[in-house]
């Protein structure tokens, strides 16, 4: 029993001492992978600090921009580890890490296709000027304006105050009207004039009207076309251009042409008539 316990005793003896030879020999190495950690481990804050500031001109959705400078500060991360166990000799250790995490990656990948579709879809939104923070838009068969993208979804605003949160991957794939991308809009507005109007003077008064409160740029006009002859009216269209990117302003465009077409008719003494039903008793 003594023998075995001696017998032990030396092994680990030998052990212990051929790991301080072990490390007395590489520590020079061991002192080296220690600064190279500690130097990529600064070099990785200060990228994720600049690529923060960098991004916030082009991304300004915050989530996205934290994203992926945190990608950035984790590659820089990752090199700075290789390199560690590089110079320790432990190659062998890295390719092992590599091969788990790449088939770590397909496993999450398989299990997250949704989410992962729309945290790029997410990625997609933010990298191309199509959305931003305020715009008005329809999909997916709701309008509103925009007041938040993130990595997994887009929130709207509705007019009646509501918030709708659509998640991008459903943006992406489905058609979308961003009243944000042009600032200046279309308006049309269909009225009517009684039968005995000068229907001339009806397009010139209308015309001016409408241009001297919303005046068109060089290449816009103010157009009114007669459409048909109604039951009491004739009717028509008429066309301008205004600035409009939501759609409280597009109401409220439409709101002050209607005002403005009403005065300037009443000044003139032009009639917009209403159907009136004649009961003839016998």
């Amino acid at each position: 029993m003594e023998n075995q316990f001696s017998s032990s005793w030396e092994l680990l003896r030998e052990k212990v001492f051929l790991w301080i030879d072990k490390a007395i020999y590489n520590f020079p190495n061991i002192v080296i992978a220690i600064l190279v950690c500690i130097i990529f481990y600064w070099l990785s804050n200060t990228a994720n600090t600049i690529i923060n500031k960098s991004l916030k001109r082009h991304i300004k959705q915050l989530s996205i921009r934290s994203l992926i400078a945190r990608l950035g500060s984790l590659l820089i991360l990752f090199l700075g580890l290789a390199l560690a166990l590089s110079v320790l000799n432990l190659d062998g250790t890295l390719k092992t890490l590599l091969a788990g995490a790449g088939v770590t990656g397909v496993a999450l990948s398989l299990a997250l296709q949704g989410t992962l579709s729309n945290t790029l879809s997410g990625f997609y939104l933010a990298v191309n000027d199509i959305l931003d923070i305020g715009d008005w838009v329809e999909t997916n068969g709701f309008s509103g304006a925009i007041v938040e993208i993130n990595l997994r979804n887009t929130k709207l605003k509705e007019a009646d105050n509501n918030i709708v949160v659509i998640p991008n991957k459903e943006i992406i794939e489905k058609p979308f009207k961003n009243f944000g991308l042009t600032k200046r809009v279309r308006t049309t507005i269909n009225c009517g004039v009684a039968y005995d109007s000068n229907l001339e003077e009806v397009e010139k008064i209308a015309t001016n009207a409408i241009s001297d409160i919303f005046p068109p740029s060089e290449d816009e006009e103010v157009e009114l076309y007669f459409s048909e002859f109604g039951d009491s009216s004739i009717n028509f269209i008429l066309r301008f251009w205004a600035n409009a990117t939501e759609n409280l302003t597009a109401l409220q465009v439409k709101s002050k042409a209607i005002k403005t077409l009403t005065q300037s008719f009443d000044a003139h003494n032009i009639e917009i008539p209403f159907p009136i039903t004649t009961i003839v008793q016998r």
